[in-house]
């Protein structure tokens, strides 16, 4: 249970990352912008002229009497449009990371360096084509195993009382966890972690998945919610990578509004910081007094 405990807090220090950081919140909230007006753009018009589609995709129909025809090709219509519903679910965080690959990989990056005990990231040393190439090409291949559990789960969802109670708390899961890889296969494509590779990760540690990637597939259900929470997200997912890998995480240390200075500890504190609440900060003076009073360290 740690690690599901773990996984929610990388959600939350991705996105506590990025509101210390206003400059790639901002930048990365622009693809996400494009593509909800994108899919809502695609769901409209769907709305308007689905069962126009329908009717064209079914003139065997056409003699049937009243109300058959009408019940039959009005459930079609329902049919389509929820299987719409749920492909734009499926594939939002996949086509928002491929318009913003540049922006994401740069914020990617930045938190690498925020948080390595050298200030160093990771980087593919590949051209940005050839990087969106194989972003595409992995989503896509996410996406027919993402869409296969989703037509299990459909089917599944007419059993009785099973289908109503089960079946959807399997699918927040399942959900979860193709978010999960969507996510964070931004930090390992640039360590040339292939998919097969990166599956493996993801269902060695299927609770840490699960604490990160659920909890958001939750909130994306909220409409826009998606688009703040993405910048966010991205960072979150960089530091579940690390954490996958067993990178090691050095401390970030910031002020607090009182001067004093608050050092968090993204793995927890090692060594000699275990056991402290406080610490001196290292320009103090050798007899403990501070010149410019900036206050003690504190552990959060």
């Amino acid at each position: 249970m740690h690690d599901l405990g773990a996984g929610l807090g990388y959600l939350l220090k991705g996105q506590r990352w990025v509101a210390r950081h206003g400059k790639q919140y901002g930048a990365g909230i622009l693809p996400g912008l494009i593509t909800l007006v994108l899919y809502a753009a695609a769901l409209v018009a769907l709305a308007l002229w689905g069962d126009d589609l329908v009717t064209w995709a079914t003139p065997f129909a056409d003699g049937w009497p009243d109300p058959w025809l009408g019940l039959f090709r009005g459930f079609l219509t329902v049919v389509l449009f929820a299987l719409a519903l749920l492909l734009a679910v499926l594939t939002f965080t996949a086509v928002t990371l491929l318009i913003g690959q540049p922006f994401y990989e740069n914020l990617s990056e930045k938190v690498d360096r925020d948080v390595s005990p050298d200030g160093t990231a990771p980087e593919s040393g590949l051209p940005l084509h050839r990087e969106m190439w194989i972003s595409a090409r992995d989503s896509l291949r996410v996406l027919v195993r993402a869409t296969l559990w989703g037509v299990l789960l459909f089917a599944l969802g007419f059993l009785p009382f099973v289908g109503q109670t089960v079946v959807p708390v399997i699918g927040f899961f399942v959900t979860g966890f193709f978010l999960t890889e969507e996510l964070t296969a931004v930090a390992l494509q640039r360590r040339s972690v292939e998919l097969r590779d990166r599956l493996t990760l993801l269902r060695s540690r299927k609770l840490l998945v699960w604490g990160f990637g659920t909890p958001l597939g939750l909130a994306f259900l909220v409409p826009f919610v998606a688009v703040f929470l993405m910048p966010g997200a991205v960072a979150g997912a960089t530091l579940l990578a690390r954490d996958l890998l067993g990178e090691e995480n050095a401390r970030e240390t910031e002020e607090d509004s009182e001067g004093e200075r608050i050092t968090h500890c993204p793995d927890g504190c090692p060594g000699r910081y275990a056991g402290a609440s406080r610490e001196a900060a290292p320009n103090d003076s050798p007899t403990g007094d501070r010149a410019g009073a900036r206050g003690p360290e504190r552990r959060l």
